[in-house]
């Protein structure tokens, strides 16, 4: 718990584990990216590696499918961004929503909404967090 502001992610992965959000999935990227973050945090909530392996195997990889992108595929995603002038760490993200492209995702939830609104012309809502629990609550 890293306070208010990881509040939604939570409700998230809780929703997840209740099976509320129907064939869950991420980057591996983003196992990678959340162990790096977990394991180099301020001390007081930094992870060991152990520790942050056993999150990654426990609460996503027996929840949600974790999908990367086809190596087919890799060329036309640094053309594409190359032609969109993306630059530094943006590639990361549009690495993520061209993922999320060849999974088939209907919905990309970030904090960082901005950075994948790229993905709605693909016909990929991109929510927060925030908005997709309430989503979720308002269809119950």
């Amino acid at each position: 718990d890293l306070g208010p502001q990881s509040a939604s992610a939570q409700s998230l992965m809780h929703a997840i584990a209740v099976k509320t959000v129907s064939s869950p999935g991420t980057a591996w990227h983003c196992c990678l990216e959340f162990f790096s973050v977990a394991t180099r945090l301020p001390a007081e909530f930094r992870l060991t590696p152990a520790d942050a392996c056993l999150l990654v195997h426990e609460e996503v990889f027996r929840r949600m499918e974790v999908c990367d992108l086809p190596s087919k595929d890799r060329l036309a995603l640094l053309r594409n961004a190359a032609q969109e002038r993306v630059a530094g760490g943006r590639i990361y993200d549009a690495h993520i929503a061209e993922i999320a492209r060849a999974a088939g995702a209907g919905v990309i939830v970030t904090a960082n909404r901005r950075h994948f609104l790229a993905a709605l012309r693909h016909g990929i809502r991109v929510e927060t967090p925030t908005e997709f629990v309430a989503l979720l609550k308002a269809r119950r």
